[in-house]
């Protein structure tokens, strides 16, 4: 049962999110909250080899389905192993995306059937559902220019295949998060990404702040 708070932050490539997290974690953390942050796709050892293929910008042959079936496989295990188990105490899960994510880029930006990809997430959610979304709603533009910068100052792995993909696609992303976010205005919280890093934080961080219920469990 999903006792917790679970949030996720969803939007296109080089919006902010990660950054915003990190702070989000440190501001619930000096709140008293019990606080993990996650990621997708990965967030277990499992997760993030499956993560490895997924970005690496070799892989640009992966079919859509496929790519779709990893995602959800990542999931699955996920949930299981890090997200539920964390809800199930009482803890505020940060998630840098979760099943949006899957809609956007997959139905939205690649075209496959929504109702498979409905169909897939619950079975690899497992019952777990975000209670709050944020979505940083960016130009593509500019977070293209944030993302391709910070992938020329990492020494690790390129995490690029998205990168790669045409504007277009962002696009269509962008679109597709506009509207899920219109479907379902009781759970995401829209937040303006061209924005500096200070003012995201602000506004994120007060209504966020706001929405937390009583029976969150805080560190003693």
């Amino acid at each position: 049962m999903q006792m917790g708070y679970f949030i996720t932050f969803e939007g296109v490539e080089g919006c902010g999110k990660t950054t915003q997290i990190r702070l989000m974690e440190d501001q619930f953390l000096a709140l008293g909250y019990d606080t993990v942050s996650t990621r997708e796709p990965g967030g277990c050892p499992i997760a993030d080899k499956i993560r490895t293929i997924l970005l690496d910008a070799e892989n640009r042959a992966m079919s859509p389905l496929a790519e779709l079936m990893l995602y959800d496989a990542a999931r699955a295990q996920h949930v299981s192993e890090i997200i539920a188990p964390a809800l199930s105490s009482g803890k505020i899960v940060l998630c840098d995306r979760f099943c949006d994510a899957t809609i956007a880029y997959q139905s939205f930006g690649r075209g496959l059937d929504r109702a498979l990809i409905d169909g897939l997430n619950r079975l690899a959610c497992q019952g777990v559902t975000p209670d709050l979304t944020v979505l940083i709603d960016c130009d593509p533009t500019i977070g293209l220019t944030r993302a391709r910068s910070r992938i020329e100052a990492c020494s690790g792995p390129r995490e690029e295949r998205f990168e790669l993909e045409a504007l277009a696609f962002h696009e269509r992303v962008r679109n597709g998060y506009r509207q899920l976010a219109a479907d379902a205005p009781e759970r995401f919280i829209i937040v303006d990404g061209s924005q500096s890093i200070a003012e995201l934080f602000s506004a994120i961080s007060t209504q966020l702040v706001a929405r937390i219920p009583e029976s969150t469990h805080a560190v003693c």
